[in-house]
């Protein structure tokens, strides 16, 4: 997985490069705008690249539960990236809309640019969609669809870069405020994604956790039900259960090996502590 990040990440930085070049040169903030969701491509790769090497390392004496917060961490300093870099944009598109400024006329080598920068975004969705299916990475096909809405975002400054060579420059700032808009909502999906794992927020229903669990033969009662999810997707669930008081250690032993692979079945990848009391 780290070899495929490695490789999307060159070619990210080469459009970034490419973008940022062009959107100088001529002052197209559309295409600056691009330029930004790109280095969000760019940002996402660099910790992915990050998580495969700590999470790696698995749990220690200091992080009993991983290392995998650290990549969530990492998410929302993107975040905070992504917020200020789009208010500046917005602002800037606002600025341009009220004072009628418009971008140079690009020239048709830099057009050309741009449509190869847009070729590679199609290349890397297919390749991070064909490797993330290969090792049923849900990092690798997530991002694949954030890049997926990058190629929109750069289509729309081709087409701004299109319509000033016509003439209708003014058009860039509009999309340049849709573009931000693209951006922030691309960071409010972060947020949201990343905000659940850092408070702990539960992973599964109490009550399907009691259901399954219940259905264990040999289990009286279900008492306490946590859980929690982690950023891999991997579920972290405590469970206190009760059984017949006659019951053996080896029994009990058996029973609480029961509940954990029912859990295990029915919710996916998981890490689940039982413990046993007598009911």
């Amino acid at each position: 997985m780290r070899n495929t990040l490695a490789v999307i990440l060159v070619l990210n930085l080469v459009v970034v490069g490419v973008k940022l070049a062009i959107g100088i040169r001529t002052g197209a903030l559309s295409v600056l705008g691009a330029a930004l969701e790109s280095g969000l491509d760019m940002l996402n790769n660099v910790v992915g690249i990050a998580l495969v090497g700590v999470a790696a390392r698995g749990p220690d004496e200091e992080h009993p539960y991983g290392h995998e917060k650290f990549e969530t961490l990492g998410a929302l300093a993107i975040a905070g990236f992504l917020s200020i870099s789009c208010f500046e944009l917005l602002r800037q598109g606002v600025n341009d809309i009220i004072g009628g400024e418009t971008p140079r006329v690009p020239t048709k080598l830099e057009l050309v640019l741009v449509v190869g920068t847009m070729a590679v975004n199609v290349f890397v969705v297919w390749y991070e969609r064909r490797r993330g299916g290969q090792l049923q990475s849900a990092f690798l096909l997530a991002d694949a669809a954030h890049t997926q809405s990058d190629t929109y975002v750069t289509a729309a400054a081709l087409g701004s870069l299109l319509l000033t060579r016509m003439g209708f420059g003014v058009v860039d700032p509009l999309l340049a405020v849709g573009v931000a808009l693209v951006i922030a909502w691309n960071g409010y999906q972060i947020v949201r994604g990343t905000i659940p794992v850092l408070v702990d927020e539960r992973g599964v229903d109490a009550a399907e956790i009691r259901r399954v669990v219940g259905a264990v033969p040999h289990v009286a009662d279900v008492r306490t039900v946590r859980s929690r999810g982690s950023a891999s997707g991997v579920l972290f669930a405590e469970v206190t259960i009760g059984v017949d008081a006659s019951t053996t250690v080896e029994e009990a032993h058996r029973i609480a090996d029961a509940v954990e692979a029912r859990l295990a079945e029915a919710l996916g990848a998981s890490e689940v502590t039982v413990h046993v009391e007598p009911a």
